[in-house]
């Protein structure tokens, strides 16, 4: 099994024809992604690396329903994309585009909720279920992927969409493959947060443990360490927390346009002590995670 998506998983691309894209489009689809059909408005009726393009979502599901998107368009407009994808019945989108307006994406999520779809990003890599389907650009080209992610049974999530294949990397190279990684965005609001992907790894029977690469900024980590505090889980959690510098450097953004600190909110020794007091067991290197995991899964052998 894999969570969010699977071979089967049909894919629709929002905004196709641009250089991203086309570009992404072509990978996933020499990786055995299936997407069925791509939209720009005025473009109706070209073709992107065989994919037929329709000026509509409306139009692309009448001719090849899909049940996920990818939209890579300009920020103004995602918006609108994500909305008219929602409102056409896709029940998965993942959004790659960054830097997008807050009450923007506060609009889509809202719409989101009422049409019980699952939104990941914005300022997503994607999602990758190894040897199964690629939704987005996680690992670059395909002969990058098919180093990079193997099939297994640790599933990785990510704030960043560059450590989610550099962890998967690692495990790859030390034989521990993956079920299904998630980059959840850098922005400041995304759609879908540890906590809300919890369930999904709990619920899927080929996934035995879950590695987080975390990051300085908002509250994503804290919200999930109390979750674990009062319920617990089946699964055993790793992570690993960047920017431990960043402990001096208040008030400051760092990388990604979610990794911001505020006094002691959101700094990373704030997170790591409060992972390891909820059970999740923190590396103080990246380069410890592999042996870390190896470890907890022979111990559960």
């Amino acid at each position: 099994m894999a969570i969010l998506v699977d071979a089967q998983t049909r894919v629709l691309v929002q905004g196709i024809t641009g250089r991203e894209a086309a570009g992404f489009a072509l990978e996933s689809i020499r990786y055995g992604t299936q997407i069925l059909a791509g939209v720009t408005p005025g473009k109706g009726g070209a073709e992107v690396h065989g994919v037929p393009v329709f000026d509509s979502v409306a139009a692309a599901m009448r001719a090849r329903p899909c049940t996920a998107s990818i939209i890579s368009v300009p920020a103004p407009f995602v918006r609108d994309a994500a909305q008219e994808a929602l409102e056409n019945g896709i029940k998965l989108l993942a959004v790659v585009t960054e830097r997008i307006p807050r009450k923007d994406v506060v609009a889509v999520l809202e719409v989101a909720r009422e049409r019980q779809a699952r939104v990941i990003g914005p300022n997503s890599l994607g999602v990758i279920s190894p040897n199964r389907s690629r939704l987005g650009m996680c690992g670059g080209a395909v002969e990058s992927i098919r180093r990079a992610y193997t099939a297994g049974s640790v599933g990785v999530m990510s704030r960043s969409g560059g450590m989610m294949t550099e962890i998967a990397s690692m495990l790859t190279q030390a034989g521990i493959g993956q079920s299904t990684c998630v980059s959840i965005g850098g922005d400041p609001i995304v759609g879908s947060t540890f906590l809300d992907l919890l369930p999904l790894y709990e619920k899927d029977p080929e996934t035995k443990a879950l590695v987080l690469f975390c990051e300085p900024g908002g509250s994503m980590e804290e919200q999930l360490a109390a979750h674990l505090s009062a319920q617990g889980s089946r699964l055993r959690l790793f992570a690993f927390v960047a920017g431990r510098f960043t402990d001096r450097n208040q008030g400051v953004r760092f990388g990604h346009a979610g990794a911001i600190v505020e006094g002691s909110q959101g700094s990373p020794s704030s997170k790591i002590e409060t992972l390891r007091s909820a059970g999740v067991i923190v590396a103080d290197k990246l380069s410890q995670i592999p042996e870390l995991v190896r470890s907890a899964l022979a111990a559960t052998n």
